[in-house]
């Protein structure tokens, strides 16, 4: 039942920040990110809310992120690369065309695990169903970073399906981005998303045609 995997995961929530180490909650103000953080500042009002500011957003997707955060007062933190777009651009070509695992290194994975160093537990909103990479994804589990620290690395929404997130919405009166009201069902950049090509797979519309599943920020240091 919904309702028992919302107590669930709150009180795993509940569970880690009890441990009072430093914690911050990654978000992409996608639907299931945004059940996430309403979960979790409802226990840690002021916790960090890293949010990538890749320059490719959808301006759609900064609007709704400005409204969340000004009408829940998060404690948002934009964690950008330390290349402007147009100086990547001028240097390297447009590389979500030609080269997207390394444009999404520079503007999304270099700035995340520069951000994380700075703390303990790494909240996400991760789920199974999304993607078959993450079919054996764990609630919680250790996650290294390029520079040697390990991390605690929390999915308490591991288990939810898009409609147990749809409904965990609907349920708090909390407005979604309308990109969904569209037909997007995964959101990322702008040029490296599109409407999906399956209803199956919620991600098929993300990197279409280039063979790619993830952007890497949820893969750990060897």
């Amino acid at each position: 039942m919904i309702d028992q995997k919302t107590e669930r995961a709150k009180e795993l929530i509940a569970a880690l920040l009890a441990k009072d180490a430093a914690a911050a909650v990654t978000s992409s103000f996608q639907h299931e990110c945004v059940a996430l953080v309403h979960m979790i500042v409802q226990q840690a009002p002021d916790i960090p809310v890293l949010f990538l500011e890749t320059g490719y957003h959808f301006p759609e997707t900064l609007a709704y992120r400005d409204k969340i955060a000004r009408e829940w007062n998060l404690n948002l933190i934009n964690l950008e690369a330390k290349q402007s777009v147009a100086g990547q651009e001028a240097q390297f070509g447009i590389l979500n065309q030609t080269a997207p695992d390394k444009c999404c290194k520079l503007r999304k994975v270099e700035p995340l695990f520069a951000g994380l160093s700075n703390y303990d537990l790494w909240f996400t909103a991760l789920r199974r169903e999304q993607s078959p990479t993450r079919a054996n994804l764990q609630e919680v589990e250790p996650f290294k970073l390029p520079n040697g620290k390990t991390l605690q690395k929390i999915s308490p929404l591991a288990a939810w399906t898009v409609k147990e997130i749809w409904g965990y919405l609907h349920r708090n009166g909390i407005e979604h981005l309308s990109l969904y009201d569209q037909g997007y069902t995964s959101i990322g950049c702008q040029p490296c998303t599109s409407l999906p090509v399956s209803a199956e797979d919620l991600r098929s519309g993300r990197w279409q045609g280039k063979g790619k599943l993830e952007c890497g920020i949820h893969i750990q240091a060897e």
